[in-house]
């Protein structure tokens, strides 16, 4: 006789996760999700549009560049 799991695994109907503003609980079905709250949402855009958070570009290697056949082209925009 094989050894299996006779109890199946339980899985939550709804994913909490925290509010990347305060850090309160939130369920994937809440209205304001991934906030908590309406106030949250906007405190999180009120960064983004002050320059708060910023995504930053990668760094490329020139080795990467000459490999693509990039090498020497200038995309700095030139003389400023």
């Amino acid at each position: 006789m094989h050894a299996s799991n006779a109890m199946p695994t339980k899985r939550k109907n709804a994913k909490l996760l925290r509010c990347p503003t305060c850090g309160m609980l939130v369920r994937a079905t809440d209205d304001d999700f991934p906030f908590c709250s309406d106030r949250c949402r906007k405190i999180d855009l009120g960064k983004w549009a002050s320059g708060a958070y910023k995504i930053s570009s990668s760094v490329i290697d020139p080795e990467v560049l000459e490999d693509l056949g990039l090498g020497g082209v200038n995309h700095g925009g030139g003389n400023e």
